[in-house]
């Protein structure tokens, strides 16, 4: 069935090519039918800002068409008529991903805007030299192109930071260089706008299982909020905290009325009963969008995530880098840059070291040391508007022409 389905999809692609499309039609979507980053974040602000532009977002899934409509935005169902018919005649494609993030058998003749998730150090797409999706980018196996055409189809424009992720980008995606468009991420605007930018978001866009969230932040009094933020591995499938001593690490925040929040990956499976005794660990929904959040947090935890150079678009926010794993991981996952000389942070490499480094309450950044990864990873557009550099280029039609 699935082979018969993709197969029909190839049938309906080239037709694609037929439909006038429109410039004041834009369509936005996400992987896997989701409602969330960058796409997400441009899309609020285009829906808000773009007068005479039909802004629509297109899903696969009826929950997240549901949602978008809940906050009185446009918001399809790609199956749909409608959901179809906007595919078709919208010129203008922006995702998180790929071009599947809406469809990719109506993307035919479509201005494609790729946004992707984040600037970092892995290797991604035609760079990857291992791993499994080298099966596919290396060496082309039948099943894995067959069943990923979107893999294959270079966007017309693609969204970078800085000439340092350009190059990996551009070579990545097979695109010219000058097809990267250096103007950081939509989704990051949340964490660097004033306090009264914010609040108006949240009032206008957050859901409330994350307002609440942010009330026990606000209520607790907590001294310090520490946000886990791993980066995807497949033994996290089902185990999240393998690596954590979740009755000590929890009488450790309660001893200094601190608060560690704990958020998986939206690929991982958690079983929320083994937190259900903790009073100061809070797991947080894998799928939920955290960066509203994010600011009033004191300290990230991660390792090897990409969430690392978003968070320290903040001044004054403390690091530490949870590398338990450090020796196996580095050898098994394609890097493009050395991970030491592109990381800020205190390192841990256990979790006596991780408990220590909390108890000592001393997480801060080497202030020239976040300069150096601020210039390198983010560059001048620590002071761009991404969502408003990207719609006014695109409305001016600079971004009118297909690759």
């Amino acid at each position: 069935m699935k082979f018969l389905v993709f197969a029909v999809l190839y049938l309906v692609y080239p037709f694609s090519f037929l439909f006038p499309r429109k410039e004041n039609k834009w369509a936005f979507g996400s992987f896997r039918g989701a409602f969330n980053d960058n796409a997400k974040y441009l899309f609020f602000y285009c829906s808000e800002h773009c007068s005479g532009i039909r802004c629509v977002w297109l899903s696969m899934n009826k929950n997240t068409v549901s949602e978008v409509r809940r906050l009185g935005l446009e918001a399809y169902h790609i199956a749909s008529l409608k959901g179809i018919w906007y595919a078709l005649t919208s010129k203008y494609w922006f995702f998180n991903s790929y071009t599947s993030d809406i469809m990719y058998a109506f993307s035919g003749g479509a201005v494609c805007i790729n946004l992707w998730h984040g600037v970092g150090l892995k290797r991604t797409e035609f760079n990857i030299t291992s791993g499994e999706l080298a099966k596919r980018y290396q060496q082309r196996q039948f099943w894995e192109v067959y069943y990923h055409p979107e893999s294959f189809k270079r966007p017309d424009w693609f969204v970078s930071s800085t000439p340092f992720q350009t190059v990996m980008f551009a070579s990545s995606f097979r695109i010219p260089q000058d097809r990267c468009l250096e103007l950081g991420y939509p989704r990051n605007a949340i964490l660097t706008c004033s306090q009264q930018q914010r609040e108006a978001f949240v009032e206008r866009y957050v859901d409330m299982s994350t307002r609440r969230l942010m009330k026990k932040i606000a209520d607790g009094g907590y001294s310090k909020v520490y946000l886990y933020m791993p980066t995807w591995r497949d033994s996290q499938r089902n185990v999240f905290v393998q690596s954590f001593d979740l009755p000590k690490l929890d009488s450790l925040m309660r001893e200094r009325n601190e608060l560690m929040l704990l958020k998986p990956h939206a690929n991982v499976i958690v079983d929320e009963k083994e937190f259900g005794k903790m009073t100061n660990i809070c797991i947080v929904d894998g799928k939920a969008d955290i960066y509203p959040v994010m600011p009033y947090t004191d300290v990230l935890i991660t390792d090897y995530s990409s969430v690392l150079y978003d968070y320290i678009l903040m001044p004054d926010k403390g690091v530490v880098l949870y590398l338990y794993d450090y020796a196996e991981y580095i050898k098994d996952r394609d890097l493009y840059y050395p991970y030491d000389e592109n990381v800020v942070g205190r390192k841990v490499y256990s979790f006596d070291e991780l408990y220590q480094c909390l108890a000592e309450g001393d997480c801060s950044c080497n202030a020239e040391e976040r300069q150096a990864i601020l210039d390198r990873f983010w560059g001048k557009t620590v002071n761009i508007n991404a969502s408003e550099s990207l719609s006014q280029m695109v409305l001016s039609g600079k971004l009118s022409a297909r690759l």
